[in-house]
């Protein structure tokens, strides 16, 4: 089944293990790149750790090594989330969410934003994801954040459907998700407007352009060093 294929059924509401930051990273980072730069998909070991330790679209900002990036792929292949491509110069994985988790496209682009930024608010989740998949209004992200919390894929760390209250993935241990709740920001109720609205289309397109160029750069340097591995392989005497 190939990594971007939709997957329609979704199992009960299950309690999830629990990923280490490093994998977040490394799993977020490979969900971006095949909706992003498919051409550039799957990953090589240089790219991928490039990509971890970009500087936009990341929250916390990280400076992997090889080995760190290394270490957390085994971590995630032994748990069936990723898999290694061999067969030529360079070895390159790709991801198994899809299948492990029995997400559809927009629940994927969700996760991703999550682990590669941690715990945002709506707004900031539908104009951040949408770089990745189509997300009309808040309306249908709602729709989509619902059916996620119902899963325990996303955890709210505040009351929903206040303005501000802001929500995370479902694979932090029990412990930091109490410190990421501690450390939330108290949002106050709104009389007059129980639900909150949607943001301007217009700043919500403009946040959505700005994340695409931050992306575009981001893209831009993984590929200068995927081609600077590739040449650096060629160049390699033949033995």
């Amino acid at each position: 089944m190939s990594s971007e294929a939709q997957v329609p059924s979704a199992p009960p509401a299950q309690d999830w293990p629990v990923l280490s930051p490093h994998e977040r990273r490394v799993l977020g980072v490979l969900v971006e790149k095949a909706k992003t730069t498919p051409d550039a998909y799957p990953m090589s070991l240089n790219a991928l750790t490039t990509g971890c330790n970009q500087k936009s679209n990341r929250d916390p900002l990280l400076n992997l090594s090889d080995e760190d990036v290394e270490e957390a792929l085994a971590s995630c292949q032994k748990r069936g989330l990723v898999m290694k491509i061999t067969g030529s110069r360079v070895d390159r994985w790709r991801h198994l969410l899809y299948e492990a988790w029995r997400v559809e496209k927009v629940d994927m682009a969700v996760l991703t934003e999550l682990l590669l930024r941690g715990p945002q608010t709506e707004g900031e989740l539908r104009a951040r994801a949408s770089r990745m998949e189509p997300i009309p209004d808040l309306d249908v992200l709602r729709g989509v954040l619902r059916r996620m919390a119902e899963r325990k894929l996303i955890v709210w760390l505040g009351e929903e459907g206040r303005r501000g209250t802001t929500l995370t993935h479902g694979f932090h241990d029990p412990r930091e998700l109490e410190a990421l709740r501690a450390a939330a920001p108290v949002v106050a109720a709104a009389p007059s407007e129980p639900r909150p609205r949607t943001p301007e289309p217009a700043l919500a397109d403009a946040l959505a352009q700005l994340a695409e160029l931050r992306e575009t750069v981001a893209q831009l340097q993984a590929t200068v060093a995927e081609l600077s591995q590739r040449v650096a392989a060629l160049q390699q005497p033949a033995g």
